[in-house]
């Protein structure tokens, strides 16, 4: 086990599965003391168990929710924003509340989290923070435009953010997976299978065709790179949106 996190409080949003799971147990792993955010408490509480972290009920999309949960726990010096939600509709099917659902809980959460951790990080002098945003912030995807534009937000944020706090050391950026081997994508891919008829292996080929590497990303790969975000040797690395993502996008 690393030590190189040893005496510092992360937060992960979203941590209940998938991604945010993954990045849980790295930056465990790296000797950070963890409090683990999401709407549903049995996968949070599975899982703080395991890492001997604290599980906290908290709707990211709600600022009052936000505020009470920060206010509940140590102050914060790493933050990772990866709750999100990846819902689809063409343009003219996508209804108001869709397009609002995805700003609130994609890009409002992420600030609400942000602006909530802030002061804790520049009391101590030292933060990190890392929002997990998608390939589709950096290119874009048919049918999720609410989606898309709600990353593309992220992104927006991720970079004034920065440059806002690049004198307080913290850093501020974003990793931008592709399409990853998750709980999430596993509904996707039955989605697409009850609307085509297509074969399980044929839909997932069809996410995995992509990556030019043929292949979904897992989430230990999102998690290793947010990890060295966290690292001394990534002090100087704020700003950037690094994609995951086998070369689909190149910055």
């Amino acid at each position: 086990m690393s030590t190189h996190l040893q005496g510092r409080h992360a937060v992960v949003t979203g941590a209940g599965k998938g991604i945010g799971a993954a990045i849980a147990r790295r930056l465990a792993g790296e000797g950070a003391r963890l409090t683990l955010l999401g709407r549903q408490l049995d996968p949070l509480q599975q899982l703080a168990n395991e890492l001997q972290a604290h599980a906290l009920v908290c709707d990211v999309s709600n600022p009052r929710a936000v505020e009470a949960a920060f206010a509940a726990i140590d102050p914060v010096h790493i933050l990772v924003n990866n709750a999100g939600q990846a819902l689809s509709s063409p343009l003219e099917r996508t209804s108001d509340e869709l397009w609002a659902q995805m700003l609130a809980v994609n890009l409002s959460g992420s600030f609400f989290c942000l602006r909530a951790a802030l002061p804790g990080m520049k009391a101590a002098g030292w933060g990190r923070v890392v929002n997990v945003a998608s390939t589709a912030a950096q290119r874009g995807y048919a049918y999720v435009a609410a989606y898309a534009a709600a990353k593309h937000g992220v992104l927006g944020l991720t970079r004034s953010a920065a440059l806002e706090l690049a004198g307080k050391g913290i850093t501020v950026n974003a990793v931008c997976p592709g399409y990853t081997d998750t709980e999430l994508l596993q509904r996707s891919i039955e989605n697409v299978v009850g609307k085509t008829g297509r074969s399980v292996e044929a839909a997932r080929a069809e996410f995995a065709r992509h990556n030019p590497q043929g292949r979904l990303i897992q989430p230990e790969e999102v998690a290793d790179t947010v990890a060295w975000l966290c690292s001394a040797g990534a002090a100087s690395i704020t700003g950037q949106a690094i994609s995951v993502s086998g070369g689909e996008v190149m910055n």
